[in-house]
């Protein structure tokens, strides 16, 4: 992958640039301290990933990414943890907090290398469930996911929430049935193939399994570890599917 760095503080590019050097698999073509800078770069070549620092004196790296016309993937990198939500509704692909461990960092890597291979693959990728496999509406308790080279048979009941991250879905699972699984496919996809009474939007990047829910603290809904934002726009409707006052 074809990736830039942009971060004021020179310590952390090289410290970065390193880790980029170290992973092997990734083709640092470009560092920067100002991220306007790094636009005539992304003007006239293609990169793959950024690796974004968040307060810089110029512009916030959020800010900067709402610029792009082509925005490539993104791994967001900063010594503060509340542009966290923001981040997430960009569609980073990872939120990496300062000082970063390198295992951490290949982690983030690896997320943004699944993207970038499912976006190599341009062809939309079907999805089949039980109803076009012969069964009848209603006896349709599983659905087949395209990912990579093959179908994946997920019971509906094992599937916790999912996440959008641009054109592609990523659909989280119980723990011992399966990694969560990176997918080609819209929303508006995923929503003709799952029932709707099992499944609610709560968000623009996020539709939960209703059954799959801990509990509800004021504009989050708590699945395990896990707390998924509530839109403003789906606040009502969510809340009202639940049962909430």
């Amino acid at each position: 992958m074809k990736c830039i760095i942009i971060d004021d503080e020179p310590l952390a590019l090289n410290i970065m640039n390193s880790y980029c050097k170290e992973i092997g698999n990734l083709d640092v073509v470009g560092t920067y301290t100002n991220p306007m800078d790094a636009s005539e770069l992304l003007m006239t070549t293609e990169v793959d990933l950024i690796f974004l620092d968040i307060e810089m004196p110029q512009i916030s790296g959020l800010d900067f990414v709402k610029t792009l016309d082509r925005k490539p993937l993104f791994i967001v990198t900063t010594a503060y943890n509340q542009y966290a939500l923001e981040g997430f509704e960009l569609n980073a692909v990872d939120y990496l907090v300062k000082p970063i461990p390198f295992a951490r960092f290949v982690k983030a890597v690896n997320r943004a290398r699944e993207i970038f291979l499912l976006k190599r693959d341009s062809k939309k990728l079907p999805l089949y469930t039980a109803s076009n496999t012969g069964l009848e509406k209603g006896d349709d308790q599983f659905v087949f996911i395209k990912s990579d080279y093959e179908n994946i048979k997920l019971k509906y009941s094992d599937i916790l929430y999912v996440q959008g991250l641009k054109e592609y879905l990523r659909i989280h699972v119980k723990i011992e049935v399966k990694k969560p699984i990176l997918t080609l496919m819209s929303f508006k996809q995923l929503k003709e193939k799952l029932p709707d009474n099992q499944f609610l939007r709560v968000h623009r990047s996020f539709v939960v399994n209703v059954a799959s829910i801990t509990s509800i603290q004021r504009n989050k809904i708590i699945i395990g570890d896990t707390r998924i934002p509530i839109g403003e726009s789906y606040k009502e409707t969510c809340l009202k599917r639940l049962g909430i006052d």
